[in-house]
């Protein structure tokens, strides 16, 4: 029996660096609208569910076609911790396999959403979730000492190691994982890469700002696919 694929778009109404930022204006739209028919044209999946406490979000997904799930103000408070919100999700959402999929990162190809569930569906058993990031080719420095590079024999910067950084733009994991260990991010992840512009992700002021002139720049093209 094929195991069901959804996936599951969380957004919440209290974020504090970009206030309403799931559905304030974006590109003469908004971001959780965006997110949500995306999703819904990726053939892959089984369905697409909001997760949220906030009845206009909700509201706005089902206007879309999408399922909603309320979510407990617990759960949706700043002060829970991370892992008991992946535990509840996983605990909540009616899926076998869920691609937990963030409204703030727009410019996520749709051909990447398709071929990270593919490339889940047919890793090698050591991995146990699939999780997206990009490469970060930067001089870095802890406690200070540079951490990735000779300061002696100083690179040039396409020659310092690869390091990647998860960007939580995808994540593809077993319902059960989820439960079991209250985390979306394995002991062994398969990463999948993204480049820059696609990892984009809205953190702040100046992440929106920029977002939408790149979503404006490319909407038309075969970048977001929308």
């Amino acid at each position: 029996m094929a195991k069901v694929i959804k996936a599951l778009i969380p957004v919440r109404a209290g974020s504090q660096r970009v206030k309403n930022k799931n559905i304030r204006p974006f590109a003469g739209t908004s971001l959780l609208a965006i997110k949500v028919k995306q999703l819904l044209s990726i053939k892959e999946l089984d369905g697409v569910i909001v997760n949220s406490e906030s009845d206009e979000m909700l509201d706005i997904a089902k206007s879309l076609g999408a399922e909603i799930y309320k979510r407990d103000e617990y759960y949706a408070s700043s002060t829970v911790p991370i892992n008991e919100v992946y535990r509840n999700i996983g605990e909540t959402t009616q899926a076998d396999i869920i691609v937990y999929a963030n409204a703030t990162n727009p410019l996520l190809k749709n051909e990447s959403v398709s071929g990270a569930i593919k490339a889940f569906l047919e890793k090698d058993d050591i991995y146990d979730t699939l999780n997206s990031a990009h490469l970060i080719k930067e001089f870095m420095w802890e406690n200070g000492k540079p951490i990735n590079y000779d300061i002696n024999k100083m690179p040039k910067s396409q020659n310092l190691p690869d390091i990647y950084a998860l960007n939580f733009a995808l994540n593809i994991f077993e319902r059960e994982y989820a439960i079991k260990n209250a985390s979306i991010v394995g002991k062994s992840p398969l990463l999948y890469p993204l480049d820059a512009v696609e990892a984009t992700d809205i953190d702040n002021e100046i992440d929106f700002e920029f977002a939408e002139f790149m979503y404006n720049k490319y909407k038309a093209s075969e970048l977001c696919q929308i």
